[in-house]
């Protein structure tokens, strides 16, 4: 079996390990605008040595932002700083990825550290969209039920902002169908209550998904990676399962996606999630197994030998870091250290001076 310091290649896209920074909304944008935070943040993870850098969920309509402070990719003017995040994570050796997605009925929320809430429209909020008219929460804003004429509108605002991505000369993509934002509402019985094709069965809970990943598969060029981030189970009672993951996966792969990047939960304030070390690691096994198509896996890895052992064992492809990565953007050196993989990992010409001794005593 591969190990963690391998390379990966899906379509002609290789990454120099299995080691990914997930998508982590930093809630600083202006306009949906990357700015030099972005910069930083992304650029110093790809010096750090990761394999794949994935920009935050980034916004395919204004509407579709969690908070103001979130990325978009909805108009021209967005594209050039997040190409030069492009440009450097490419110069460090690492591939260029980035997330698009819609909040659905979880946007226009204040940013993490004041709170999260809701934001009224005094307080510059604005409407929200979901498959029905069902709040998240009861402190929540009530959504607006789309029409098939929205549905039409928001796949091709999808379209557009693939070509965007495109020009930004990103070389991995990934959609967002994951944590209660828009795709996942249409997902989960929960917060999908429609009675026409996009509300009941499987098949019509899914179709906004597979429709839309069919638009941004033919946008996308052939040559680079299509990723869907999914929320494997909803942990609750009559919601969302895993058995429809591994069903959805296999939809899917027939759509040209290569890769599920399988996650869990956010469709529901009442879940009750177990948390703790890989506890999503099972997931990603399942839906590699069942569906024969590679994942990623994410969710309270913290170690090496942790990270390496789910390669090895064959339970995902990749192992995709959070919160360890902003706690330490050199965490793939350390690992390389900490594995006895020391001709294998990445470090800037600028930082060998430190490296040569024991490495982090």
């Amino acid at each position: 079996m591969p190990h963690l310091f391998d390379p990966f290649q899906l379509r002609g896209v290789t990454l120099r390990n299995r080691i990914g920074v997930s998508p982590m909304c930093q809630y600083i944008g202006e306009d949906g605008i990357a700015n030099d935070w972005h910069l930083v943040h992304l650029g110093s993870r790809a010096a750090g040595g990761a394999g794949l850098v994935v920009v935050e969920a980034t916004a395919v309509t204004p509407e579709g932002r969690i908070t103001p402070g979130c990325l978009g990719i909805w108009k021209d003017e967005q594209i050039e700083p997040l190409a030069r995040v492009a440009r450097f994570v490419s110069g460090q050796g690492a591939v260029p990825g980035i997330q698009i997605g819609h909040a659905g009925r979880k946007a226009s929320c204040a940013v993490t550290w004041e709170g999260g809430a809701y934001l009224s429209d005094e307080e510059s909020g604005w409407d929200i969209l979901a498959p029905s008219p069902v709040p998240f929460n009861d402190k929540a804003r009530m959504p607006r039920e789309l029409t098939l004429d929205d549905i039409a509108g928001l796949q091709e605002a999808f379209r557009a902002s693939v070509r965007r991505v495109v020009q930004a000369d990103f070389q991995w993509l990934e959609v967002h169908a994951a944590h209660g934002y828009l795709m996942h509402s249409f997902h989960s019985p929960i917060s999908n209550k429609r009675t026409d094709n996009y509300g009941g069965s499987f098949e019509n809970r899914v179709r906004f998904t597979v429709d839309t990943i069919r638009i941004v598969r033919g946008e996308w060029p052939e040559d680079k990676p299509l990723s869907v981030r999914i929320s494997s189970t909803d942990w609750y009672e009559g919601g969302w399962t895993l058995e429809e993951t591994i069903e959805l996966a296999k939809i899917l792969k027939g759509e040209g996606v290569d890769i599920i990047d399988c996650s869990g939960g956010g469709g529901t304030p009442l879940a009750k999630i177990p948390v703790g070390a890989g506890y999503q690691v099972p997931f990603a096994e399942a839906v590699r197994r069942e569906a024969e198509m590679p994942t990623a896996t994410v969710g309270m890895i913290t170690e090496p030998w942790q990270a390496d052992q789910i390669v090895r064992n064959g339970q995902a492809d990749i192992v995709l870091l959070g919160r360890e990565m902003l706690r330490d953007p050199y965490w793939p050196q350390r690992a390389g250290a900490a594995l006895a993989k020391k001709d294998l990992y990445y470090v800037p010409d600028p930082y060998h001076r430190a490296h040569g001794r024991k490495l982090f005593n």
